[in-house]
């Protein structure tokens, strides 16, 4: 028991830490994780999932799957698929036959499986599986577009790559009890509509359910868990590999069922995600056995090199051909299909059916996989960035910050980012408060913030930072409380929040955001000194004048308001958060105006000040 203990402790360990890592350096998580499990399991031996968990194994990794598929389902909103202008439908409706048809060619005539071997492996190949994509789109600067599309395509298409190879598998299984393809085709059909059937109901009823008290608050996210284990099951007791396909259709028909309470449960699902990835990453790798290596042939390197360059990029152009989607993102996604080590975990449960239906390929089967994961995750992994720049699908170069009210201070904070070439949007309900903005220059998003239809028509990705400085600071603290998941509760900033007094009573801390200026100045405070002509400065530090000289040449009343550090990244003083800025960085700070003072530039050139 205590042992068992220590390998969860040591897969969280492993799984988050990895995560953490490839936060900290900007290097593919997927890649790491994969490497601590390799490292944990059959280099060291720390970690021994089959002598840990025994035959229980192969169940937890199924429900994790599962859910790891129903909570990508959640995220996918038809509104969001409109945006990728079909491309999904076609790589789903042409491109899963045809990566198929080319994925047993090339597994036949270059790796050299027998056909019924080649066709099974084939169908495990042709899709991806959010385990291996999300992470890998979290952390690469993808444009919004083709992002949508490989996320869509690796959650809608995962149940199929499992139905593929069924498919194959009873094919093979009923040929000598005189079945027909025919005949199989039509039953695993069968059996996928009712699975999706159960899917569509059970959401049917968590949506009439939730919104009418009949659940509590309270139990709302673990009878969510309870309902998605409980659909994988039932879909899979009627056809084995159907409940993917159940817990997939579940997901999305809640995420379009427009249920409030799962903006409660988002954080929530959304740590249990990236628990489950990250523990099903390292627990798989760990699996993996070197001793499969022994069977690597050199012709399966020219196999590998036909997956990554032949048959994945003839998919999905023939797939994408004569459709909107420009030609620069159909060649960002022809290139990028990490396949997890999930698929190696398939592979080896229908390499011991093939061994007993006597096909000799099962070990070859299971080799081939691991290097078809460590190929591709290492080929896109670390490549995604390079090649999303070189053919200029990326983002904005820069991330941004975005502020929610117009006035006259958020106008001159805007101009003043401007200048120092940090893209900034000023969002209001008012057009015509926006109109000095317009007239500025400076990009403007006209609409409330927190209604629903924000989601469609901005793009949250963009900005780093938000600063919610409307002249209403209980509204600053419900727009700060809001999007705090989303871009983090350290990057939403505030106006007010923070007096003592009767007539300023603070918000409780968890409520709102961080408040701006480290005296937690607010909004009726910023506009009265706006009044008095108060005015931003902006100070670069070096290593001849540091941060405490900086604060030296400052007015007693001016008070520090953000840095900018050398990479770009923006953080604000707060009342509980003062950054240390270093060398290279650039501050900014908010004081009265002062008398014209004798030119000292040539005594510090690195000092600029700016009314």
């Amino acid at each position: 028991m205590e042992q068992q203990a220590l390998v969860f402790a040591l897969i969280g360990i492993l799984g988050i830490g990895a995560q953490w890592i490839a936060w900290r350096t900007g290097w593919p998580a997927i890649a790491l994780m994969l490497a601590a499990g390799v490292l944990a399991g059959p280099v060291t031996g720390l970690v021994i999932p089959e002598h840990t968990f025994g035959e229980l194994l192969e169940p937890m990794i199924s429900v994790a799957v599962a859910l790891i598929l129903f909570e990508g389902g959640l995220s996918l909103n038809f509104r969001e698929l409109r945006k990728t202008d079909g491309a999904v439908a076609r790589l789903m409706v042409i491109g899963i036959p045809l990566g198929w048809v080319l994925g047993a060619i090339a597994c036949y005539y270059v790796a050299g499986l027998v056909w019924p071997v080649a066709i099974l492996f084939a169908g495990i190949l042709v899709v991806t599986g959010p385990t291996v994509v999300i992470p890998l789109l979290r952390q690469s600067n993808v444009a919004p577009r083709p992002r949508a599309i490989l996320k869509w395509e690796a959650i809608v298409n995962d149940p199929f790559g499992a139905l593929c190879a069924v498919v194959t598998y009873e094919y093979l299984r009923r040929s000598d009890e005189g079945g027909t393809l025919l005949s199989v085709i039509a039953a695993l059909a069968a059996a996928a509509v009712v699975a999706g059937l159960i899917g569509y109901v059970v959401a049917r009823a968590i949506a009439w359910a939730f919104p009418r008290g009949h659940i509590p608050e309270y139990l709302k996210a673990p009878v969510l868990l309870v309902a998605v284990i409980g659909t994988f099951v039932l879909s899979n007791l009627i056809q084995q590999e159907t409940g993917l396909l159940a817990v997939t259709v579940m997901g999305i028909a809640i995420a379009n069922m427009r249920l409030d309470s799962l903006r409660d449960i988002h954080p929530f699902k959304e740590n249990v995600t990236v628990l489950l990835i990250s523990g099903v990453f390292v627990l798989l790798s760990a699996s993996l056995d070197l001793d499969v290596l022994r069977h690597f042939e050199w012709r399966f390197i020219a196999f590998l090199l036909a997956l990554l360059f032949l048959v994945r990029p003839a998919t999905v152009l023939v797939s994408l051909a004569f459709s909107k989607i420009p030609w620069n993102e159909r060649l960002l996604i022809a290139w990028i299909a990490p396949r997890g080590v999930v698929a190696v975990a398939v592979s080896g449960l229908f390499a011991l059916r093939l061994d007993q239906l006597g096909y000799g390929d099962g070990q070859i089967l299971v080799t081939l996989s691991f290097s078809v994961v460590v190929a591709t995750i290492v080929a896109h992994g670390f490549s995604i960035r390079h090649v999303a720049r070189w053919l200029g699908v990326t983002g904005a170069e820069r991330k941004g910050l975005l502020i929610v009210g117009s006035t006259s201070w958020s106008l001159s904070l805007a101009q003043q980012l401007r200048q120092m070439e940090v893209p900034v949007m000023i969002a209001d309900t008012s057009w015509q408060r926006l109109s000095a903005p317009r007239q500025a220059g400076i990009s403007t998003y006209h609409g409330e913030i927190l209604a629903e239809a924000t989601e469609d028509r901005l793009d949250l990705a963009q900005f780093q930072v938000l600063v919610a400085t409307a002249e209403n600071e209980a509204y600053n603290a419900l727009v700060c409380s809001e999007f705090a998941p989303e871009i983090g509760r350290d990057s939403v900033y505030q106006l007010g929040g923070m007096g003592d007094d009767e007539d300023h009573r603070s918000l409780p801390e968890a409520l709102r955001g961080r408040a701006m200026f480290t005296s937690g100045l607010g909004v009726a405070e910023i506009m009265e000194r706006e009044g008095q002509g108060w005015a931003f400065r902006k100070t670069r530090i070096s290593e001849q004048f540091d941060f405490a000289a900086a604060q030296a040449a400052l007015a007693e009343e001016a008070d520090m308001l953000f840095v900018l550090r050398k990479d770009g990244r923006i953080r604000f003083f707060t009342h509980a958060s003062r950054p240390n800025p270093q060398p290279g960085d650039t501050v900014v700070s908010y004081g009265p105006p002062r008398s014209p003072e004798p030119d000292t530039s040539r005594q510090n050139p690195t000092k600029e000040a700016t009314s």
